[in-house]
């Protein structure tokens, strides 16, 4: 392996194994030794991929935002299939890897006060907040400034079920029903 590619992969076994800590100690928990040892090296040698906790903690933001791009809407003309396929993809994302939810309600409550770790969370939201607006575009909401709010409401539910899960499936039904004027959604429509 060329020395970029193993630094890479070094880099990105750190982001790992420091996720997984915020996961289950919160960041306030995050120990800069022990993610070192997590990935078998020396807490110095930690400083040549991130050389502040705060480099790390944003790569830790990015990391967790780009796992929810296997939720973005699917593309497709029915934005009552788009829009329950999303809901459906943030279902099963709670519930294989409840980590990731953890993980982005601490870095929402960090990127309060963590300017740098509000703007990586921002980049992701901008995305997320234009793909569901598209679809209450598409979905007949003509009024820009009404798509925008809806989608708002949609974020919002869904950072309000990451800190009580098991609420999830009848949140997200019922969003479904409500946006989709509680019609059934289907691919073929």
């Amino acid at each position: 392996m060329v020395g970029g590619e193993m630094s890479a992969g070094r880099r990105g076994e750190l982001v790992r194994v420091a996720f997984d800590l915020v996961a289950s100690g919160g960041l306030e928990g995050l120990r800069l030794r022990q993610v070192a040892e997590g990935v078998g090296i020396d807490h110095s040698t930690l400083h040549h991929h991130f050389p502040t906790k705060q480099h790390l903690v944003e790569a830790v933001a990015e990391y967790a935002t780009a796992q929810f791009h296997v939720t973005a809407p699917p593309a497709g003309p029915d934005p009552r299939f788009r829009l329950a396929s999303h809901l459906d993809a943030l279902l099963t994302l709670l519930r294989h890897r409840p980590e990731l939810f953890v993980v982005t309600a601490e870095l929402d409550l960090r990127a309060r006060r963590d300017p740098a770790v509000r703007a990586a969370l921002d980049r992701h939201e901008s995305g997320w907040r234009t793909a569901l607006a598209g679809v209450f575009v598409t979905a007949g909401r003509d009024d820009e400034a009404v798509a925008e709010a809806t989608a708002e409401t949609v974020i919002a539910a869904v950072k309000g079920v990451r800190l009580t899960p098991e609420l999830a499936p009848a949140v997200f039904a019922r969003l479904a029903a409500v946006w989709t004027d509680g019609t059934e959604a289907t691919e073929e429509e």
